[in-house]
């Protein structure tokens, strides 16, 4: 099956899985379905059949993707949110009370802050990315939970009021090394944006420009959750400290997420220790 040689009207599952399966999709039979569920013409599954054969992320396909029970809007070149970062939303469920002020940065899709406010019912949101296309497709999943989403990079755009004021500080920095971006897998290699993925020399160095404000931002005993990958964890967790941060790990070998969570002292006293 082909663009130019099937009629609209003939596509059908074991034509679209024998079509996906010879794209080399995995997954084929499964990918079939969802397609064809969403699709809403015989054109548009066609299209949609073809783009996913051509090597686009089945999400950008759709135009969501699944986010801990929610259907999260995923535009094209926007980063895909990883099933594996749902970890890192449930360790800040458990740490965060309805009321809540939640900042997101580096938001992407907007997916882990409109997970938290899912999850938390009434809590005060606001996201930030410094992609412009990344934040017109989180406007899309935010502004529904009452959540704002701002365009800049990291905190310069957030209002300088919520200073002091932020109890969950979500941070999902790019923590790939740029030497080893080129080996991550096409669909996120050249479909996702750079700014997504490219952590800097050792994969840190937006956490470390994160890290820095971060006390400043954070309301007394307010936390900052960030992922890295298990290699990473030592010196992420040495960055939190050094700014001030008291940090912590948590891990799920099941979904093979490393998370730190980062929190602020109460006390004066107890920053001044912590640093």
């Amino acid at each position: 099956m082909s663009a130019s040689s099937a009629s609209p009207s003939l596509i059908t599952f074991p034509a679209v899985v024998s079509r996906l399966r010879a794209a080399g999709c995995v997954f084929a039979e499964d990918e079939a379905r969802l397609i064809l569920a969403t699709a809403h013409t015989p054109a548009g599954l066609l299209a949609m059949v073809e783009r996913r054969a051509a090597g686009l992320p089945l999400e950008h396909v759709l135009g969501w993707a699944e986010f801990r029970g929610l259907r999260i809007c995923v535009d094209a070149g926007v980063f895909v949110p990883r099933r594996r970062t749902e970890f890192l939303v449930d360790q800040a469920v458990a740490l965060a009370r309805p009321g809540a002020v939640v900042v997101d940065l580096c938001c992407g899709s907007g997916a882990l802050g409109a997970a938290l406010a899912s999850a938390l019912g009434e809590m005060e949101l606001y996201a930030a990315d410094i992609d412009p296309v990344a934040v017109a497709c989180a406007r899309r999943n935010v502004e529904p939970v009452g959540g704002t989403v701002y365009e800049g990079d990291l905190y310069e755009p957030l209002p300088g009021a919520l200073r002091g004021r932020v109890d969950v500080l979500l941070a999902n920095v790019p923590y790939v090394p740029t030497e080893e971006v080129g080996l991550l897998p096409p669909e996120a290699r050249v479909h996702e944006a750079r700014v997504a993925l490219d952590g800097g020399v050792d994969g840190l160095d937006v956490l470390r420009r994160v890290t820095a404000e971060a006390a400043r931002w954070l309301a007394p005993g307010g936390s900052l959750l960030f992922e890295t990958s298990g290699r990473q964890a030592a010196s992420a967790l040495a960055i939190a400290a050094d700014d001030g941060l008291d940090p912590r790990l948590a891990e799920c070998g099941e979904r093979e997420a490393t998370v730190v969570i980062g929190t602020r002292p109460s006390t004066p006293q107890a920053m001044s220790a912590a640093r």
